[in-house]
């Protein structure tokens, strides 16, 4: 006789002085209409009551010593539980009551994908006026998870993750050098080790954006270490997708360049170089003429321009 398939999911929460928003995630969690059947948080080495606060809504905490970062906490977690499933969740966001719910829907399967993406909404932290909504392509997924998470930014708190694939693939990204884009790296991590992947349209997540988090107080690192997670893919890749990862870098470049940061920008051109020795050709006909003469001159002009006739962009 077979023994039915485990369905167990836990929800897995990295967090460092998270006490004043602990309450709204542990409380949607709570109030999902089937149970997470575990709930840990990782408590990293915070200054306040997070811990404290966890624990009192029931949460599973482990306590950090050092801090060490949100991919640590996650890895932390994912070894920890022994539920088959995972969902990591950032500790200012929250859940809608559907979540798991949903998510069983493709733990049931006789054959489920290992990782799943659910839409989610977007709200501003202070007002909850909807901002926007996030759509996933399943069907480009399933084609080529590879250049899917070449091309997308997937965030953390979205997914759906089948335990013992997650971690034979290495788990969340540790690298410093990726911090502010470990999503990144770890999505792409995951669908090179051969990880399939879909995703579900049904919204159940809520993403906060507040202007003094991470990614949006310091924009030019986040840049950074994006280039460094398309410069990590390029090495494993070896040749494939370099078009995917160059259609990346020249944006980047000029996003580098908005901040001034010319040595990130002309690093993206070096690689962009490197594996494609083409310039880009989504963009004006004066900027594609100067890259044949000179690319780095070209996105210094380009930026000069800018900022002279188009100030408000900057």
């Amino acid at each position: 006789m077979t023994l039915p398939k485990k369905t167990s999911l836990a929800l897995c929460i990295p967090a460092y002085n998270a006490a004043g928003f602990l309450p709204r995630l542990l409380k949607t969690a709570l109030a999902q209409t089937i149970p997470f059947d575990e709930i840990w948080v990782y408590d990293d080495c915070s200054t306040d009551d997070t811990g404290l606060v966890a624990a009192s809504f029931g949460a599973k905490v482990v306590s950090g010593d050092v801090n060490r970062g949100c991919s640590y906490g996650k890895n932390a977690l994912a070894a920890k539980t022994a539920c088959e499933w995972i969902h990591f969740h950032d500790a200012d966001d929250a859940l809608y009551p559907n979540f798991v719910e949903t998510a069983h829907k493709w733990m049931k399967l006789e054959n489920p994908p290992d990782v799943v993406f659910f839409n989610y909404e977007s709200r501003d932290h202070e007002t909850d006026a909807k901002l926007g909504l996030r759509v996933f392509n399943d069907a480009e997924l399933r084609r080529d998870a590879i250049a899917y998470t070449i091309q997308e930014q997937i965030n953390p708190f979205c997914g759906l993750y089948r335990r013992e694939p997650f971690l034979g693939a290495g788990g969340w990204d540790t690298d410093p050098l990726v911090l502010q884009s470990e999503d990144q790296a770890t999505h792409g991590r995951l669908a090179r080790a051969g990880l399939t992947f879909a995703a579900d349209p049904t919204v159940t997540v809520i993403n906060y954006i507040r202007p003094n988090s991470m990614t949006t107080s310091n924009f030019p690192g986040a840049a950074r270490a994006t280039f460094h997670v398309l410069r990590k893919a390029a090495e494993e890749l070896t040749g494939r997708y370099n078009a995917e990862i160059c259609s990346r870098l020249w944006p980047l470049a000029g996003i580098s360049a908005s901040y001034g940061d010319w040595e990130n920008a002309d690093a993206c051109v070096t690689l962009a170089l490197l594996l494609n020795n083409t310039v880009p050709t989504k963009a004006s006909l004066v900027f594609t003429l100067l890259c044949r003469c000179n690319p780095y001159l070209a996105i210094r002009v380009r930026e000069f321009l800018i900022r002279i006739f188009k100030p408000h962009l900057r």
